[in-house]
């Protein structure tokens, strides 16, 4: 990428995160962006359609780099509880990020989006189990709730919180399977 490209990007991208972490999405304009990034709105439009592509750019990048430290997302369906560890200290090396980009009326963007990718990886490596609706609504409960749970239990101790996350995802994991539940009536 040309140097002069990948500043432009950074100024942009900078200057978005800080007006981000002042206000929501919804309030932040083109003209104080540039203005930040000391760039013409063409060059901005040259980047990005809009605010929320900027936006929707900045939560793909945050969620790849999430999952992609994620080294066995395979896990989530043979061992719980290593890929809860690993799945919550990608979430706590990205925290500041997410914090400021999934702010407000963009809260559950990332645990949406992090289901999504993890989904796919998941089915990659098993593809049986894409259609299989009871292990869709598995893995949905086991990140969705593993991560509504983290965010309301930040306050206490952390290896705590992480351990009961991936026993209550190995629990949930472990009654599938003894019940062999192949479908919901």
């Amino acid at each position: 990428m040309d140097l002069r490209i990948e500043k432009t990007e950074r100024g942009i991208k900078n200057a978005f995160i800080e007006l981000r972490s002042r206000k929501p999405l919804e309030k932040i304009t083109i003209r104080e962006l540039c203005e930040l990034a000391c760039i013409n709105k063409s060059t901005f439009y040259s980047h990005y359609k809009d605010i929320y592509d900027l936006s929707d750019h900045m939560e793909a990048e945050v969620v790849r780099s999430i999952t992609n430290s994620i080294s066995h997302p395979e896990y989530i369906m043979e061992k719980p509880a290593e890929f809860t560890r690993e799945l919550f200290l990608a979430y706590l090396s990205q925290n500041s990020l997410t914090m400021i980009l999934f702010s407000g009326s963009q809260r559950n963007h990332l645990v949406d989006r992090i289901e999504t990718s993890i989904k796919e990886l998941v089915f990659q490596k098993f593809p049986e189990y894409r259609n299989d609706e009871v292990w869709n609504i598995i893995l949905s409960y086991c990140i969705q709730g593993g991560y509504h749970t983290f965010q309301r239990n930040r306050e206490g101790d952390m290896n705590t919180l992480i351990r009961m996350i991936g026993e209550i995802t190995e629990a949930v994991q472990e009654l599938y399977g003894r019940k062999k539940i192949t479908k919901i009536e």
